[in-house]
Parts: structure tokens; C-alpha cells; sequence
């Protein structure tokens, strides 16, 4: 079985768009019979995903700092419920319980979870797969950004393949159970 982390947004406001895909990414990690690591959140996109895995029967597991329970942002319908104390702790047991990991369109956390994930794995500190889905370029002006950077020999033309951009749910799912560029 294969266990999907999924970064994506938490707060309010985000765009129904946004939303939904998220669901329907939930909706495919269900009927592929994987599990869902996520941040534990019920809000939002991170909210949206993990009911619609579970709706679908897929196996969710929450990791969430004790500060975010507190404020009631707690997924307490997650199969499992790990309650940390720190964000450092979060990622962590998010990386230790994942087999790949997938970001959607977030904001500065999504993008730290990325930008940590992504750079672990150029650092061969793991071997699993790192996606990134975009169907509606959210991510374009980070992706140019790093394309920069590489035509200016701050980044390696290694570093850019060992992420995999897509822009739909199933590519995006599929390059989670591939095995990682090299």
C-alpha cells in the first residue's frame, strides 16, 4: 500500500477551485486503495482532502502541533491523530509515514514543505517521490523562479528533475507510485 503525503492550503478564503481539486485528489487516493498523510488540519483544502479519502475508505492519518489542536483546527474524523509539539516534529513524522509526497497550491507553509521535501531528496536523505500538481499555474512563478536559479548555477539541472510537475490529478498520482527521476 502506498501512503501519499499531500501539502496543501489550511486557511480560509481559499478559492473553490482550489478546493475541489483537493477533494478530488482525495477522491483518487482512495480508490487506488493508498493512504492519506496530511497536517492534520480540518480546514480548507487540507480539510477538503482528507474527508474525501476517507469518504472513499482510504486510511488518513493526521499529524498536527498541539498549538493548531488548540485552536480547533484539529481533523478529528482522521483514522489516526498524531499530536505533536512542534512544526519540525510535524514534518518529520509526515516524511516518516509517507512513501511520496504531492503539493498542491498553498501559500508560505505549502511552499516550506515543498521547498524542505524537494531538497531531502536531492540530498539523497530519502528516496521517494516529490510532485508538484498544478493545473491552473499557481506554482509558475516559483517554477521560473527555480529555472532562473539553475540557468545562474545556483541549482542543478538534478535538482530540477528530481521534481515532477503535473497538471492533473491522475499524472500527479501516477508519478507518486513511479520511481524518482534521476
Amino acid at each position: 500500500m502506498t501512503a501519499v503525503c499531500v501539502y496543501c492550503a489550511s486557511s480560509d478564503g481559499i478559492a473553490e477551485q482550489h478546493v475541489a481539486l483537493a477533494a478530488e485528489v482525495g477522491i483518487q487516493i482512495a480508490a487506488r486503495g493508498w493512504t492519506l498523510v496530511s497536517g492534520g488540519g480540518s480546514k480548507s483544502m487540507m480539510g477538503a482532502v482528507a474527508a474525501a479519502a476517507r469518504s472513499g475508505g482510504a486510511h488518513t492519518i493526521g499529524v498536527i502541533p498541539q498549538s493548531m489542536v488548540e485552536r480547533e483546527w484539529a481533523d478529528r474524523a482522521s483514522d489516526e491523530l498524531l499530536v505533536v509539539e512542534s512544526m519540525r516534529e510535524r514534518k518529520a513524522q509526515m516524511e516518516a509515514r509517507a512513501d511520496a509526497f504531492l503539493a498542491l497550491p498553498g501559500g508560505l507553509g505549502t511552499c516550506e514543505e515543498l521547498f524542505e521535501i524537494w531538497t531531502s531528496g536531492y540530498l539523497r536523505l530519502h528516496d521517494k517521490p516529490v510532485v508538484l500538481l498544478d493545473p491552473a499555474g499557481h506554482w509558475a512563478g516559483l517554477l521560473a523562479w527555480v529555472r532562473d536559479l539553475a540557468g545562474q548555477g545556483f541549482v542543478g539541472a538534478g535538482a530540477l528533475r528530481r521534481l515532477v510537475v503535473t497538471t492533473d490529478v491522475p499524472a500527479a498520482l501516477d508519478a507518486c507510485a513511479a520511481p524518482v527521476p534521476t
